[in-house]
């Protein structure tokens, strides 16, 4: 019968892995046209050096040519499941595009100002109609309607789709780079008048059902359940709806380190699955059982991925579980690593851009983990009493989690909840108490007496794990921020702490040696990143759409300047100017409170010997007898006809200017051979000094 070697799929999802990581950081590096030969070649030979063996008495090494066949597949995967190679999409089209058809992949989300909708294009207009593919994320203006769009719907859009430009600011989140790997390179901004709605869904599949299964139960929620922030976390953490929480709820999880309960993915998959096999226990006793049982929790986990939405972080947690419930069957045969990894091999084969999410990298990391390190952690303390024993399997769990994503976690949130161990002994519990809650809720919600108490219930819940989340962001010290690191600095420090956990595992001086190699590089990256960013003396004028800001960073400290509205914007503040703040270290930050409510027009200031004139009042312009090194304009505000251009170094744009004043100022410059800088046009202007 067959049988998995001890590691055989950790070894091989680990080849799949690093074969799909080549391909999207070293693209057409290889001549992928031959690549299917060359695998199906690496294969026959695989199998027949496998029929040689077993007939005569020597051994020829095959395990690094089905890896590299392997790796080889990684790679191809990549190439097939990147739509920007397709000769179909419309990026490849030469003619202008006036008019496509498209089919909306998504419900519509709303924003501030807009509808934000993914579709699909499938056929595009220039002279002629002709078929073509690919993905546009529309962004619809409100103009006080509502988007009543449904999965499927096709649409017919006036105009041409524009491709993503990539961050505009010093490490500001690279969206165009996220939602390539959603293959998905263009976006368009329109207007109601610019869209026309063609027709339903031609064939309702499972997709289009799910959606509306989805959009049935959030309805539900927000019928029995009335505080409109009970109603937020319940939609969060039952369906894992998030579009109503704010960002004051958020901040709090977060600092509290329970901010995984607010997406639905391996940790309410994992709750239900273990109360499936709490409930089905009984039937353990009957012959067969574990496949009535693994039958049963199939059904009831896919049942659960379907009301909410197949989502993709849901879809991934369901296929970790399946692969463990079907393995559970032939639990003489397989190991947790190897299912782990069938599981990840699975999800990798149906979209290797997988590997690039921050969600499954979490997960996974997450749940080995607490293979890995909870019973070796439990073992260290035998706790007589059922109560302390509870006790100290969560804070197990909690801790073999926390330590397996530490390193990930600083990378991708530069922060650390300090107080995890302790939110997560009541924050665990409460977020499953909700689940289930919310769960019983949608399936009595046709008896509404039941479903009213339910939801009554459900607020009381979710208003106590709201004020543990609160009450353990309000102690001293809670949240360790603003941290920085690097890619490879957050592999040095898995190195760490792999070293380490392998040092009492091992009792080996190798994995003490690791560690301290680990540590020392770390230290190494640390004191180059304080010497080239952290000494730096910078004065940079942000890329902000709409508004004027700049900071004057010196010694951990920085001067900003803004205008009012992005003074007030936090959202704003923290996506294109805390990632600067974070690179230089910022500690202290002194706001421009003054500035923005002065008459006058012309603000000067002197930096590092050179003068900064900023023009920020309407028709201004430099008198007569001035000479600046820069010329900072905002609000369309210089008037730039009547200067001499001995009189300017060189003109920096800000973001509050329009981009018609911004093209005509740039083409006066370039006739007049004067430097310029448009922040909307070419991103942040940066002038650094070191100390």
């Amino acid at each position: 019968m067959f049988r998995w070697a001890p590691i055989a799929m950790v070894r091989i999802t680990a080849f799949l892995i690093i074969g799909i990581v080549a391909a999207i950081y070293f693209p057409r590096q290889l001549p992928t046209s031959w690549l299917p030969a060359i695998i199906a070649g690496l294969l026959l030979v695989y199998f027949g050096i496998t029929v040689i063996q077993r007939k005569q008495q020597f051994a020829i090494p095959l395990g690094f040519i089905g890896l590299l066949a392997v790796g080889l597949l990684g790679y191809q995967l990549v190439t097939i499941r990147t739509a920007a190679m397709h000769p179909a999409h419309f990026m490849h089209s030469s003619d202008a595009i006036h008019y496509y058809v498209a089919v909306v992949r998504s419900v519509p989300i709303e924003k501030n100002r807009s509808w934000k909708v993914e579709a699909d294009i499938k056929a595009i207009k220039s002279d002629q109609w002709k078929r073509s593919e690919g993905k546009v994320l529309l962004y619809v203006a409100k103009d006080s309607i509502s988007l009543s769009w449904k999965f499927g719907d096709q649409i017919m859009v006036r105009g041409a789709p524009v491709q993503l430009s990539g961050p505009s600011n010093p490490g500001e989140f690279d969206y165009k780079r996220f939602l390539s790997f959603q293959n998905i390179y263009h976006q368009q901004f329109i207007r109601p008048n610019q869209v026309q709605w063609l027709s339903t869904a031609e064939r309702k599949g499972f997709i289009f059902y799910s959606h509306q299964l989805r959009a049935w139960a959030t309805a539900q929620i927000n019928v029995y359940v009335h505080d409109p922030q009970a109603r937020a976390i319940a939609s969060a953490l039952v369906l894992g709806v998030t579009d109503d929480l704010d960002d004051e709820l958020l901040n709090a999880y977060a600092a509290s380190g329970a901010m995984h309960v607010l997406a639905v993915s391996g940790l309410h998959v994992g709750i239900i699955y273990a109360l499936l096999l709490f409930l089905l226990k009984p039937f353990s006793k009957f012959r067969g059982s574990v496949w009535l049982i693994a039958g049963v929790s199939l059904i009831c986990l896919w049942g659960f991925a379907f009301v909410t939405g197949l989502t993709p972080s849901v879809l991934r947690a369901v296929t970790m579980f399946s692969f463990v419930a079907l393995a559970r069957p032939f639990a003489q045969r397989t190991n947790i690593y190897n299912t782990l990894a069938a599981s990840a091999f699975a999800l990798l084969l149906y979209n290797p851009y997988l590997i690039m999410s921050v969600g499954f990298q979490l997960s996974y990391l997450a749940v080995l983990g607490i293979v890995y390190l909870q019973r070796p952690i439990y073992n260290l303390w035998d706790v007589k009493t059922r109560v302390g024993d509870w006790v100290w399997q969560i804070t197990c769990v909690s801790l073999a989690a926390q330590i397996a994503t530490f390193s990930l976690g600083l990378l991708y949130f530069h922060q650390f909840p300090v107080y995890f161990l302790v939110s997560n002994l009541f924050v665990i519990p409460l977020s499953t108490a909700v689940l289930l809650a919310g769960i019983v809720l949608l399936s009595l919600s046709f008896i509404p007496v039941l479903a009213a108490l339910l939801g009554k219930l459900l607020s009381v819940l979710i208003y106590l794990l709201n004020q543990t989340v609160f009450l353990t962001e309000q102690l001293p010290y809670s949240l360790i921020s603003d941290v920085y690191i690097t890619t490879l600095q957050c592999w040095l420090l898995m190195g760490v702490c792999l070293g380490v956990l392998w040092i009492f595992e091992w009792k080996s001086l190798y994995s003490l040696y690791g560690a301290v190699v680990c540590g020392v590089l770390f230290s190494i990256g640390q004191w180059k990143h304080y010497d080239l960013a952290v000494k730096q003396e910078q004065w940079i004028v942000y890329a902000v759409n709409g508004h004027r800001a700049m900071d004057f960073i010196s010694d951990r400290q920085t001067f900003f300047v803004a205008d009012s509205a992005l003074l007030a914007d936090a959202k704003k503040i923290r996506f294109h100017i805390r990632p600067n703040r974070l690179i230089h270290g910022v500690r202290q930050i002194q706001s421009d409170t003054v500035l923005s409510h002065k008459t006058t027009g012309l603000h000067v200031t002197l930096w590092h010997h050179r003068l900064i004139v900023h023009i920020c009042r309407a028709n201004e312009t430099l008198p007569p007898m001035a000479n600046a090194d820069y010329v900072l304009v905002s609000h369309n505000a210089f008037d730039y006809k009547n200067i001499r251009k001995e009189q300017i170094g060189m003109i920096v744009l800000d973001g509050s200017n329009t981009r018609n004043y911004c093209n005509k100022l740039i083409k006066f410059a370039n006739q007049n051979q004067i430097p310029i800088h448009s922040v909307l046009h070419q991103g942040a202007f940066i002038l650094t000094e070191s100390k």
